[in-house]
């Protein structure tokens, strides 16, 4: 009986070994048909820019196409779900931004996946600061004085932001809170209007992404006040940064990720977490983001879930007090 049973259990454990054996080969493999990269948002800005050239870096290093695959709506959050249901085998991946990948758990009631549980964070692309712009006729030229006139006008500022709950718009409450004053956020669909009504006084301020304000602070038809990242930008050499003018720890930018449906095995996470950390260090890499106002970041996938655990940290208080829902 006892050899009988021990011949079982010698059977299972061989069985175990063979079904275990294919995934890992598999895995080494990888990858031998092309790969989908889902971005969340639409063609043609600086976020699909960025994702298409890491896609032909990635499909000329790895020997398999990389195709962009734009799926938009709902904040970012369709493209996201098409990825937390896709089979964890490596193709198919996201390109992910900081609403999908982590603020939009902060702001939408119901989301159809948790995106700390549903991805598997493979890198920390890069950043792109926002700009505080005002408008010319605003008689500031740096963030201290914004905040006393701020003060002394209390009330009075209007701040354009590109939507309800974007960055832009979650940035501006954190910088009040900070500052300790009181703007008006004015939430329009999208930059365009952002800047035409900034440029016709019709707001005193934005908050949004640099690439569509730098020509219209370099001909002097907006005022740049400062970046939200820790470091200046390359674009604004001359423009301070929140944190210089005296408010520090702060720091709001744009960030950019690639991230798995959660079971994607862990070699394939370290190649591709490898080689977009040689395209971010490539000659190529570091003009395409120079061309896109962004600054290289790379690391670990460790180093992303932990940056992405802040980022939730940092806006999580700031969107409960505006009680900002989608």
């Amino acid at each position: 009986m006892k050899a009988r049973i021990t011949r079982r259990i010698a059977l299972a454990i061989a069985a175990t070994g063979l079904l275990a054996g294919p995934p890992v080969a598999f895995a080494q493999a990888w990858p031998t048909r092309p790969v989908t990269m889902i971005l969340p948002f639409a063609a043609g800005g600086g976020t699909d820019l960025l994702a298409r050239a890491l896609a032909q870096d990635l499909s000329e290093r790895l020997g398999q196409q990389f195709v962009v695959d734009n799926r938009t709506g709902a904040g970012g959050n369709i493209g996201a779900a098409a990825v937390a249901k896709a089979t964890p085998d490596g193709y198919t991946i996201m390109f992910g931004t900081p609403g999908p990948l982590a603020n939009n758990k902060l702001i939408y009631k119901s989301l159809p996946f948790d995106p700390e549980q549903a991805f598997v964070p493979i890198v920390l692309i890069a950043k792109s600061p926002l700009i505080i712009a005002a408008k010319a006729s605003l008689p500031v030229k740096d963030i201290k004085d914004l905040a006393a006139y701020a003060k002394a006008n209390p009330g009075k500022l209007t701040v354009g932001v590109p939507g309800n709950g974007t960055l832009g718009h979650i940035t501006a409450l954190l910088l009040q809170k900070d500052l300790g004053i009181t703007m008006t956020s004015v939430p329009y669909r999208g930059t365009a209007q952002v800047v035409n009504d900034l440029i016709g006084d019709q707001v005193d301020l934005a908050m949004d992404f640099m690439p569509s304000y730098l020509p219209l602070a370099r001909d002097g038809k907006i005022r740049a006040l400062a970046v939200t990242t820790a470091q200046r930008s390359s674009d604004l050499p001359d423009v301070e940064t929140v944190q210089e003018a005296g408010f520090k720890g702060f720091e709001a930018s744009a960030w950019f990720a690639l991230a798995a449906p959660t079971g994607t095995p862990k070699e394939i996470i370290d190649k591709l977490n490898a080689a977009t950390n040689a395209f971010l260090k490539s000659p190529k890499g570091q003009e395409v983001l120079a061309k896109l106002s962004m600054q290289a970041v790379g690391g670990t996938p460790a180093d992303l879930k932990a940056f992405i655990a802040s980022e939730l940290q940092k806006w999580g208080p700031v969107v409960k007090e505006a009680n900002i829902t989608m």
